[in-house]
């Protein structure tokens, strides 16, 4: 079986070291970056797992390094900073990170982290193959969303957080219940994540994203699908 990969960019060639440490005694293929260039060069060379960006990495910085991976490659991204204000973490999560994690940050909470980031939400039986919502069609085999005037891809997380929604309709879902389900078992305070991923999905699968119809917020409790008539729970 061939191991997963990392790539580690950080500016700082001892963070690096350190964890190129922890992750090759894990198992792990390591490769680093030191500049966010250096990032979509190794990038489009080489296909990785996960990828640990440093907030703060020289030339292209942490927000504008994610925005260019989403652009090219659907890899997890974990933002490691020494940030750890709402409103970073936020902006990081817009451009397409799916975690942060605040230096200085413990080596088991890391991997723990990188493994969560690196699993896939359970595949429900009652999730469809391709859902239509007032003319928008998302195909849940190819994580595309297709509407008369744009076409869009669902990044992992989101496609994640949808699959989970969808194969749940009508269920008012608390947080701590969502974000375990689709980030891992040590996540439930993280309400921030929610509240940025359902804000891009429904911008990408709403006719409305300031008036949702089917992605509903239950206040202080969680979130809601609500389904078309049409939905059987089956594939289309």
């Amino acid at each position: 079986m061939a191991k997963c990969r990392i790539l580690l960019a950080d500016a700082d060639f001892q963070m690096r070291e350190l964890m190129r440490a922890v992750f090759s005694a894990q198992g792990y293929e390591v490769l680093e970056a030191g500049a966010g260039d250096e990032v979509l060069q190794k990038l489009s060379s080489h296909s990785c797992d996960c990828v640990l960006l440093d907030h703060n990495i020289p030339g292209l910085d942490g927000i504008a390094a994610c925005r260019a991976i989403r652009a090219i490659a659907d890899v997890p991204i974990i933002v490691v900073s020494s940030r750890s204000s709402e409103p970073d973490k936020v902006s990081a999560l817009d451009a397409g990170a799916d975690d942060y994690v605040v230096k200085p940050f413990g080596v088991e909470e890391l991997s723990a982290r990188v493994h969560a980031a690196m699993r896939r939400a359970p595949k429900s039986h009652s999730t469809p193959q391709v859902l239509i919502l007032d003319g928008v069609s998302i195909n849940f085999i190819t994580h595309r969303v297709s509407a008369p005037d744009r076409d869009e891809h669902l990044t992992p997380k989101e496609f994640d957080l949808l699959q989970f929604m969808v194969s749940h309709p009508g269920q008012v879902l608390p947080h701590r219940r969502m974000l375990q389900a689709v980030w891992g078992p040590d996540y439930g305070d993280e309400v921030e994540y929610l509240r940025v991923f359902v804000n891009q999905l429904r911008n990408k699968i709403e006719r409305d994203a300031h008036s949702p119809k089917y992605l509903l917020t239950e206040p202080w409790i969680g979130y809601r699908f609500a389904p078309p008539p049409s939905f059987d729970g089956f594939s289309i």
